[in-house]
Parts: C-alpha cells; sequence; structure tokens
C-alpha cells in the first residue's frame, strides 16, 4: 500500500467533470485506489462516490493504493488531481 497527501487545485473542486476525470484515470489501474478526505473514504473509481464527498478547491485528500500496479496508479492519480483535473 502507497499512499500520498495532494491538494485540489481546480478552482470549482471536484464536481461532475473533474469527478468524471478522477474516476476514469482511476479505472485505468488494476489497484483499489481511495481517497480520504477527513473522516471520509472514497472509492476513486466511483464518479458518484467522488462527486457526493463534496470536495472543494484547497482541500488536503490522501490517495491510497493498493494492489499490482500501486505505485504506477498513485503517480497517475496525483499527476491528474496536480494538473487540475483538466480545468486549469
Amino acid at each position: 500500500m502507497v499512499s500520498k497527501v495532494v491538494t485540489v487545485t481546480n478552482p470549482s473542486g471536484l464536481h461532475l467533470r473533474p469527478a468524471g476525470v478522477l474516476s476514469q484515470t482511476a479505472m485505468k489501474y488494476e489497484s483499489r485506489i481511495v481517497i480520504e478526505c477527513g473522516e471520509k473514504k472514497i472509492v476513486a473509481k466511483s464518479v458518484l462516490n467522488v462527486m457526493a464527498a463534496g470536495i472543494k478547491q484547497g482541500t488536503e485528500v490522501t490517495v491510497i493504493c493498493e494492489g499490482p500496479d500501486e505505485e504506477e496508479a498513485l503517480q497517475g492519480m496525483v499527476e491528474v488531481i496536480e494538473a487540475g483535473l483538466g480545468e486549469v
């Protein structure tokens, strides 16, 4: 299991479009990917779960990856979040 804390940078937070980008990125990997935001644990491969979390700009989240391609998954997820999920 690997994890990293990252800050959501896109101005509108994780509404439908960026949540979709995040979930599509997560689906590229075999590993189980969870996003922790405070007490919430969100399954990253579910766009509805990501949207329902209500994560806003500037929020720090922990991306946790566990599985056969966990290092690659963590790198991919962190890169897409830091790049603004297609909005920055």
